[in-house]
């Protein structure tokens, strides 16, 4: 049996709600598609957002600590500065000359590895999935795609077609291999890369005997969505260069794990000490304007622009592009990444000092500040453990902090507060878990 493709959601009946937010549902269901889902189980209404914090109508504050779309808090004074005042001028797309489009663009590769000398802007990350999937296949020759047991990379009809994450329902290609990976299969770091590398090329051998060909490695390098797992450092490497051998090219999804996420690293690829041939950005590109990017090695985004036309009336338009320009600039002006690795530290420090105590904190991986923190005693069945993480995501919703699921059994929370992130939010958030913690274990 599947599981339940958002268990962390609202289900008319569970709870009761102030008669504002239940009439708020009511119309919804009569307006809304079938696909939408309300987080938590008393969904939350929010009014303004400001920094860390979002506001209900209420004027109560929620501590944020789960989305990285807003990776320099929400409602960036000097981010919405930029993005109203290149509105109040003109919005053009990338068929007229434009400089701050190649400003931006020279800025952006600067970060990067200097073979990854190319840009071609998105909107989405989905789009940029899309894309980089269409130049692989191009430039390969082949079609097949590996991808990790439980990963998520979109929701276009390519990118849904890799993205096992999205439960049964949603076929995968018959192009598409699935991989294991070390940490979930309880493999010792020690083995890890060997181990990742035997998966990589069993599936290589599959997809060639097959007369399909491998075209991708397609991967988020911290594997947040199989429940974030990012040790050890280096362990994708030798698959990585297995997929080259054979003739393909390694996408690193950096939606999630990019623009500093990791902390000591700008790119979450580079943790590993690999450089990709393309690379896939998205959701904090923009501090939340719909703004993404495939960044990628010359040969293969020439062999491709040549006889393949790409046009996108809204990606790389002048709104987005002065957006994420402001996000860059205080990126790279106030050391967001540093600090966002001390925080990490601090938050990891006080996770493990909360986990000395038995109170069902079963392991605790991150990256900067990416959290993959699992729950649910050792042993105890997975429906257990899925139950527990559930409760106290709602318990922390409860008192005003917010978190999610991850992993394959949505048994553990998931962490990524904005990189605005102080010392205040983290003890905040701490103190929250300890009481959430023995709220559900009693």
């Amino acid at each position: 049996m599947s599981l339940d493709l958002m268990p962390n959601r609202y289900r008319a009946g569970e709870s009761d709600l102030p008669r504002r937010e239940s009439d708020l549902i009511a119309r919804r269901d009569q307006v809304l598609g079938a696909s939408y889902r309300l987080q938590y189980r008393r969904p939350v209404h929010f009014v303004r957002g400001e920094g860390m914090w979002l506001y209900d109508p209420d004027g109560r504050p929620y501590l944020d600590f789960y989305n990285n779309v807003p990776s320099l808090g929400h409602c960036h004074p000097e981010v919405n500065a930029a993005m109203a005042e290149q509105a109040g001028r003109i919005s053009a797309n990338t068929r007229y000359l434009e400089p701050k489009l190649v400003d931006y663009a020279e800025r952006l590769v600067d970060t990067f590895p200097d073979v990854l000398d190319r840009v071609v802007f998105t909107c989405t990350g989905s789009e940029s999935n899309d894309l980089a999937l269409r130049v692989a296949r191009f430039a390969s020759g082949n079609e097949g795609v590996i991808v990790s047991t439980y990963a998520y990379h979109g929701t276009s009809a390519a990118t849904a077609a890799v993205s096992p994450n999205l439960g049964d329902a949603v076929k995968l290609s018959p192009f598409v291999r699935m991989v294991s990976l070390p940490g979930p299969a309880g493999v010792p770091e020690s083995q890890a890369a060997d181990f990742f590398e035997a998966q990589i090329r069993s599936a290589i051998v599959d997809l060639n005997r097959r007369g399909i060909g491998v075209a991708a490695l397609l991967i988020d390098s911290i594997f947040s969505s199989d429940g974030v797992w990012v040790d050890p450092p280096g362990f994708i490497a030798s698959g990585v260069s297995a997929v080259r051998e054979a003739g393909g090219l390694v996408i690193a999804d950096e939606v999630q794990p990019g623009f500093g996420r990791t902390g000591a690293h700008m790119w979450g690829f580079e943790r590993h000490d690999i450089v990709p041939d393309l690379v896939t950005l998205g959701k904090p590109m923009g501090n939340g304007f719909p703004i993404g990017a495939v960044v990628g090695r010359r040969a293969p985004m020439e062999q491709f622009g040549a006889t393949s036309r790409y046009s996108n009336t809204f990606a790389g338009n002048t709104v987005g592009i002065a957006t994420a320009d402001a996000v860059l600039t205080i990126l790279q002006r106030d050391q967001i990444p540093q600090k966002a690795l001390a925080m990490g530290q601090r938050l990891r420090a006080g996770l493990e000092k909360i986990a000395l105590q038995p109170c069902g904190v079963r392991g605790i991986r991150n990256a900067g500040l990416f959290f993959g923190v699992d729950m649910g005693l050792e042993g105890a069945p997975s429906a257990d453990r899925r139950a527990m993480a559930l409760d106290v995501v709602n318990a922390l919703r409860d008192d005003g902090v917010l978190v999610s699921t991850t992993g394959a059994n949505e048994d553990s929370l998931k962490v990524r507060p904005p990189l605005v992130c102080q010392a205040e939010h983290v003890d905040l958030f701490l103190a929250s878990m300890e009481r959430a913690l023995l709220k559900v274990t009693g």
